[in-house]
């Protein structure tokens, strides 16, 4: 009987000490963790929200009761309204990629030329449009000025107006009459570039660049392995990107859409930088392969290297490329003026012309 007394007195001691020291470690616990504890929203922040979301809803009926009555009764003014938003969607779209891609190059320490093919682009044509909406913005420094602009914007879409605010039509139309005015330039680069080779010192490549250049004036289209053959020509004077003559930087600066209208060392660099970035484009093309590309990127491809790829299938598009790509892989940097010769050399004749078909 002692013994079950003193088996229940410990029993009950030793109850009473854990309940105690629960019962503290937990009020200890939940003292020092209060900023755990779930937060509880007030009624004004609930309202709030809800007054946003309402306000949001009410902006967006009224958006889509203004373009419905575009729609009605102005129509040519609702096309452009839809551009310009359309266009501003477009923009900020690719800001937001140049500013992932430049993180990304910050953070992992990527040049330019390691991009992959689309991210290289991707930058290669925001800084173009950048350039190109630099004098808008100039115009609309002074007060009341933004006003001219946009009747400049209306009258001149092609010269101010960047390609994301062009309307399909207007797409394939401006590039068209920039191409008619890139081709015209390809004439006088061949009948250039044949005066210089009586220049050249080797006569053997002298006489192959000379037929070259007859072949490509007569109207056929020259094979890849007879440009490679005079490759050597263009690292050298007087064909090498950095010994060119300042009349022939002006001759070839149009094929790339710069304007001769520059002092001659600002034309050389110009053209350098332009051509290794090319160069560069076409390392990248090469590793992704041709046959990767969509059907507009394949278009925009070829028109940035010299044809019209409007009117063209997929598969002539492809082809040509393809040969254009086989040169490329195949010269060094110290070689890429052959790349800006090879606008005219491959493009005058490709595709043919309507009376030639």
């Amino acid at each position: 009987m002692a013994l079950s007394c003193t088996g229940l007195c410990s029993q009950l001691s030793l109850t009473r000490l854990c309940g105690f020291g629960t019962s503290r470690i937990t009020h200890d616990f939940y003292s020092r963790n209060v900023s755990y504890q779930p937060r509880r929203y007030t009624s004004s922040k609930v309202r709030r929200g809800a007054v946003v979301r309402y306000v949001a809803s009410k902006l967006q009926w009224a958006n889509a009761k203004y373009e419905g009555f575009l729609k009605r009764r102005f129509p040519r003014v609702y096309q452009m309204h839809r551009t310009v938003v359309e266009g501003f969607k477009l923009l900020l779209q690719d800001a937001n990629d140049i500013k992932r891609i430049k993180v990304k190059m910050g953070t992992q320490g990527i040049e330019f030329q390691d991009l992959p093919y689309r991210e290289m682009e991707k930058f290669r044509q925001f800084h173009k449009d950048v350039m190109k909406a630099i004098p808008i913005f100039l115009i609309c420094i002074p007060p009341f000025a933004n006003y001219l602009a946009f009747v400049l914007m209306y009258y001149f879409p092609r010269q101010l107006l960047l390609p994301q605010f062009w309307t399909p039509r207007q797409q394939v139309e401006f590039r068209r009459v920039y191409h008619s005015l890139r081709a015209q330039h390809y004439q006088p680069v061949l009948k250039e570039l044949q005066c210089l080779s009586q220049k050249v010192q080797n006569r053997p490549l002298q006489d192959r660049l000379k037929d070259l250049c007859t072949k490509v004036q007569s109207g056929e289209n020259p094979r890849v392995p007879e440009i490679l053959a005079v490759k050597s020509l263009f690292s050298e004077a007087p064909l090498g990107i950095k010994k060119m003559s300042v009349a022939h930087m002006r001759c070839i600066s149009p094929l790339l859409f710069l304007t001769p209208r520059l002092p001659g060392f600002m034309i050389g660099r110009r053209l350098n930088s332009h051509a290794l970035e090319l160069l560069q484009l076409d390392r990248a093309l090469s590793k992704l392969g041709p046959q990767q590309l969509s059907d507009s990127e394949l278009k925009q491809a070829c028109y940035l290297r010299g044809i019209s790829s409007e009117d063209l299938d997929i598969n002539h598009c492809r082809e040509w490329l393809t040969q254009w790509l086989q040169i490329s892989s195949s010269i060094k940097e110290s070689e890429v003026s052959l790349l800006l010769h090879c606008i005219a050399l491959l493009s005058a004749n490709h595709p043919k012309a309507p009376h030639r078909q």
